[in-house]
Order: structure tokens, then sequence, then C-alpha cells
């Protein structure tokens, strides 16, 4: 990932979430006088599409196979 202070490698955890916010510490702008400041990185996870009827069947399986509820933790 490009930084104000070059180039680094993120190590992205399982269960990562689209908007969450990773810091990167001493990455930031420098403070007049004193160290580089934090700079933060907010994830966009992006899904390969699904222009095919292979890779549609395989959206479906995991569908299937994987029940998933993204707002069953909003209790609604």
């Amino acid at each position: 990932m490009p930084t104000l202070g070059g180039k680094v490698d993120l190590n992205i955890g399982a269960g990562a979430r689209s908007g969450q916010k990773l810091r990167l510490k001493g990455r930031g702008l420098p403070v007049p006088g004193g160290a580089p400041g934090d700079q933060f990185a907010v994830l966009q996870i992006i899904t390969p599409p699904a222009d095919t009827g292979e890779r549609k069947a395989l959206y479906e399986k995991m569908a299937h196979e994987m029940p998933f509820d993204p707002r069953a933790h909003l209790g609604a």
C-alpha cells in the first residue's frame, strides 16, 4: 500500500470488514519539531464479478453452503 512515507505491506487478518480502519503508526504527516503522525487506511473489499454462469453458480453454492446474514447483529 502506498503511504506518505513510502510503500508498505499490510497483513489483513481474517474477518476484516469493508470500512474497517487500520492505523499505520508513524506513516503520516510529520509534526513540526516531532516525529511523523499516524496514517489510516480504510478497507474496501471488492468481490470478483459473477460475469459467467460458472462464476454465478460458485456464488450460489457459497450462499447455500455458508449461510450468512450480515445484518443479524442488528436485531432486525
